[in-house]
């Protein structure tokens, strides 16, 4: 079993930046994908970005490209997303999800995803 637990959420005001991490334990094998997605009250699960773990090849929705970058911690099993410029629109409960390598359009597809964390909630205000 994977357990990934999500940490870093908050309240921030437009404009502000905000780093979230994701602990994974529990890790078998080395080829797999994490990613994350977020979930806005009444609003379906989005991806957000997502990495290869080996090769460290990355997606980003393009509602974020520019803004966030994700990032790996192969020694700690970390996973990172550093948010830059947040808009309102950015608020939601994030999650961290792992599932097999992912490429082109199943990045974004969140059944492909095994485990998943619990979320944190970023508050974006105006």
């Amino acid at each position: 079993q994977v357990q990934l637990v999500e940490s870093g959420g908050g309240l921030v005001q437009a404009g502000d930046s905000l780093r979230l991490s994701c602990a994974a334990s529990g890790r078998t094998i080395s080829t797999y994908a994490m990613a994350w997605f977020r979930q806005a009250p009444g609003k379906e699960r989005e991806f957000v970005a997502g990495i290869n773990w080996n090769s460290g090849t990355t997606s980003y929705a393009a509602s974020v490209k520019g803004r966030f970058t994700i990032s790996r911690d192969n020694g700690k099993n970390m996973l990172g997303l550093q948010m830059n410029s947040l808009k309102p629109e950015d608020t939601a409960v994030y999650y961290c999800g792992r599932g097999g390598m992912m490429y082109g359009s199943i990045w974004e597809d969140s059944r492909r995803y095994d485990y998943w964390g619990q979320g944190t909630q970023v508050t974006v205000s105006s």
